[in-house]
């Protein structure tokens, strides 16, 4: 019998573990079927984490390496390359690995931490044959920041969610040409901040109220055809437009994971898929805890990190005996209600320069009022001394941050970023003098890479060991 056993070791089991812990109780299993802990956030090589959790910008493996070192200094179990086939009522679970085999494990609680899924192709009933070149986002993602391949050349992106903006970007550093982003709703799905330095940084277009209504070829994608839609989301036929590419993105949704779920009988929400819950995270089955991407989506990881806290912890008290026996409040997934607001980008009205900030996810729409003789009078906008500080470099000096990989000795790939921001037009001439070094092993995070690019360096922000 185990106390408390965790299925994932993402970021939502990790802190859920975490949270058990230092809640009183030791005897702690996390099941991962990965090779390593952090879930998705080890493909999520780009920064923007952790700016709530731990005070600081952080890229995916960099948050997920908090967690890990903390797992490790308590000394919790973690059983990694596990797939877990079954969840029951009474707390038993099947899993499989190629040490031991089937095995069952019972025990006292568990938390269920198995993140989300991105929606398939078949969802999408768009025409045309299936040639090679059609990806999900989060697929091209582990191929180019895991694997180090590039899909493709020429690319189109459906759906304008923060992953598919994002590889937008990366897509382009690693030298392909994004074409378009098309976007069914006539508002982005993605944080402006990720518009901003994903998109309008590299002159890609957004076509808002926009899709995908036919995709050409036979072995390998040759192009899309794409079109306006009215307000039932229904093509418009003479909108109709061509593009070439040899690659197709999507970016169209995420499902929480829950195949484990139904098999306990768990309630589920019929609309969103995820997991019903109390206010202390317990679903319909005693005894049984769920948090992060399981119950709803979340946009942030850091708020991830939060609910996991809260699972973690009613998991103890529920082990030790402690828990209220008030009639407990069931959770409601919260609806958030799309902004179809007009995002602002760098452009010049009225005599004042307009841009979204980058630096938070808040995406704050900044107006910068510029004298005659080219001063700064004043920055308008902004939530924070930081989004002032933002509009004037980006007026007068444009800076960022490049996030990256590193293909190392073996073949394999180490993520990677500048300590510093660079000129923003010198990414392209940095990523050039990256993709032409290799890495000896092992690395560690932190390490210097490579010296002076630019004025920063280029420093590791994943763990890899000799094979």
């Amino acid at each position: 019998m185990t106390d408390l056993v965790i299925i994932g070791g993402g970021p939502a089991g990790m802190s859920a573990a975490v949270a058990a812990y230092e809640n009183g109780v030791r005897d702690i299993l996390i099941l991962e079927r990965d090779e390593s802990l952090g879930g998705i956030l080890q493909q999520c090589i780009h920064n923007g984490f952790g700016l709530h959790k731990f005070k600081e910008e952080l890229t995916g493996p960099e948050y997920a390496w908090r967690y890990e070192q903390k797992i490790q200094e308590l000394g919790i179990t973690v059983k990694l390359n596990t797939m877990v086939l079954d969840v029951t009522k009474d707390k038993v679970i099947t899993a499989t690995n190629e040490e031991e085999g089937i095995f069952q494990i019972e025990a006292k609680a568990v938390v269920l931490a198995m993140g989300c899924r991105e929606r398939a192709k078949g969802a999408l009933n768009i025409a045309g044959t299936r040639p090679a070149g059609i990806y999900s986002a989060g697929t091209a993602q582990k191929y180019v920041n895991i694997k180090g391949y590039l899909p493709g050349k020429e690319v189109v992106i459906l759906g304008s969610g923060d992953i598919g903006l994002i590889m937008a970007r990366r897509m382009m550093l690693e030298g392909a040409k994004v074409k378009a982003v098309c976007e069914l709703m006539p508002y982005s799905g993605g944080l402006a901040r990720n518009i901003q330095q994903c998109l309008v940084d590299f002159d890609i277009p957004l076509l808002l109220s926009h899709t995908v209504v036919e995709i050409h070829g036979k072995e390998r994608v040759t192009g899309v055809t794409i079109a306006k839609v009215d307000e039932n989301r229904i093509p418009i036929e003479e909108t109709k437009q061509y593009i070439s590419c040899d690659t197709l993105l999507l970016s169209v949704g995420l499902i929480p994971e829950n195949e484990l779920s139904k098999g306990a009988g768990i309630a589920l929400d019929s609309v969103t898929n995820g997991v019903i819950v109390t206010e202390d995270r317990e679903t319909s089955v005693d005894g049984i805890f769920a948090c992060g991407n399981v119950r709803m989506v979340h946009e942030l990881v850091d708020h991830v990190s939060q609910e996991a806290e809260i699972a973690g912890k009613s998991a103890a008290a529920y082990i030790q005996g402690t828990v209220s026996r008030k009639e407990k409040k069931i959770l409601e997934i919260e609806k958030k209600k799309p902004d179809t607001k007009t995002k602002k980008f760098t452009s010049c009205k009225d005599g004042k320069l307009e841009m979204t900030c980058i630096v938070c996810p808040k995406g704050c729409a900044l107006s910068i009022k510029v004298s005659n003789d080219g001063t700064i009078e004043s920055v308008t906008g902004n939530q924070c001394k930081r989004g002032a500080k933002y509009a004037e470099d980006e007026y007068t000096n444009p800076q960022r941050t490049i996030t990256t990989t590193l293909r190392c000795e073996d073949g394999s790939m180490v993520a990677v970023k500048t300590e510093t921001t660079i000129p923003k037009d010198k990414m392209f001439e940095a990523m050039q003098l990256i993709n032409h070094t290799v890495v000896t092993l092992p690395v560690s995070v932190g390490d210097i890479l490579i010296q002076d690019v630019f004025g920063t360096n280029i420093v590791a922000t994943q763990n890899r060991q000799k094979l």
